[in-house]
C-alpha cells in the first residue's frame, strides 16, 4: 500500500504541478534548497517504499536532485505517522523519537550537501518518461503511476524476498552476543536494519523489542532502516541505475550511523 501510494503522488506530481511550481516552493540556492527539502519531508506521510518514485518524479519535474535526495531520506524518517509510532513503542523513553527526528533530518541534510559537493548528476540515470505524457492530465496520470507501479514493484519483490531469505537464515542468538560490545551493538544493529528491511511505520516496535541493546544502537537501527536497506538499493539501483545505487547507499549507511551515534550521544 505504501508503494501505491507514493507512485500515487508520482503521478499527480507529473500530471498536476507544473516544473515551476518547485522553482517557486524551493529556494534557488541549492544548498538553501536541501534543508527546505528534508524538512518537507516531516509532512508527507509514507514509507521509504514511496520515496523513490515521488524522488525520482521531483527529478523528472526539474527539483535539483540533491534536494530530491533529501527528500527521499527525510520522508519516510521523520513524517508524522513514523514520529508517532515511535513514541507509542517507546512510552519510557520520551526522548527517543526526538532523537531519531533530529538524526534523520541531519543525515537527509548532510547527504543532499554532500551530493551538492561531490555528487554528479550523471550518475543519476533518468528513465526516458516522454512516453509517459497523455492526452489530457489524467491520462498522463494513469500512464505514470502505471508505470512506476509496474517498474518499481518489480524490484520491490526482488528486495523483499533477498530480505525475508537472510532474516532467515541470520541466527538470532548472534544480538545477544554483541550486545555487551557498545561498537559490536551499532554495527549489528545498522546491518540488520539493512537486512530486515521492515517499513518505517513499524521498526520502531521491532527496536523496542530488542532490550538487550542500548538506546543510542536502537537508535541507529531507527535511523539507517529507512534510509539503507536491502528493497531500497533494489529500488534506486533499478529507478536510477546501479552506478547510483553503488555510491549513494554507502555513504548514506555511513552517514546515518554517524548522526545516529551522535544525537544518541547527546540526548540518550
Amino acid at each position: 500500500p505504501f508503494l501505491v501510494v507514493g507512485v500515487v503522488l508520482s503521478g499527480a506530481i507529473a500530471a498536476f504541478v507544473p516544473a515551476t511550481f518547485w522553482q517557486r516552493v524551493l529556494p534557488k540556492k541549492p544548498g538553501l534548497a536541501v534543508p527546505v527539502a528534508g524538512c518537507a519531508g516531516a509532512v508527507l506521510p509514507g514509507c521509504e517504499c514511496a520515496s523513490v518514485p515521488v524522488a525520482g518524479g521531483l527529478i523528472a519535474r526539474g527539483v535539483a536532485p540533491a534536494a530530491a535526495l533529501a527528500f527521499l531520506l527525510s520522508a519516510p524518517a521523520i513524517n508524522p505517522i513514523v514520529i508517532i509510532s515511535t513514541v507509542v513503542a517507546f512510552p519510557n523513553d520520551p526522548m527517543m523519537a526526538a532523537a531519531r527526528f533530529l538524526a534523520s533530518l541531519a543525515a537527509a541534510v548532510v547527504i543532499g550537501w554532500l551530493w551538492l559537493r561531490l555528487g554528479n548528476d550523471s550518475w543519476i540515470r533518468m528513465p526516458r518518461r516522454d512516453h509517459l505524457v497523455g492526452n489530457t492530465d489524467w491520462h498522463t496520470f494513469r500512464l505514470t503511476a502505471t508505470h512506476d507501479f509496474l517498474h518499481a514493484g518489480g524490484y520491490l519483490v526482488v528486495g523483499g524476498l533477498t530480505a525475508a531469505v537472510l532474516n532467515v537464515v541470520v541466527p538470532r542468538g548472534i544480538l545477544q552476543t554483541v550486545a555487551d560490545n557498545p561498537v559490536l551493538a551499532v554495527v549489528a544493529m545498522a546491518g540488520l536494519a539493512v537486512i530486515l528491511s521492515i517499513c518505517s511505520e513499524a521498526d520502531a516496535f521491532v527496536a523496542a523489542s530488542l532490550t538487550e541493546f542500548s538506546l543510542t544502537s536502537r537508535l541507529v537501527f531507527l535511523v539507517v532502516g529507512p534510509m539503507v536497506d536491502l528493497k531500497l538499493i533494489a529500488m534506486q539501483s533499478g529507478t536510477f541505475g546501479r552506478v547510483f545505487a553503488t555510491r549513494f547507499a554507502p555513504t548514506t549507511l555511513v552517514v546515518a550511523v554517524l548522526s545516529a551515534v551522535l544525537v544518541g550521544w547527546w540526548l540518550l
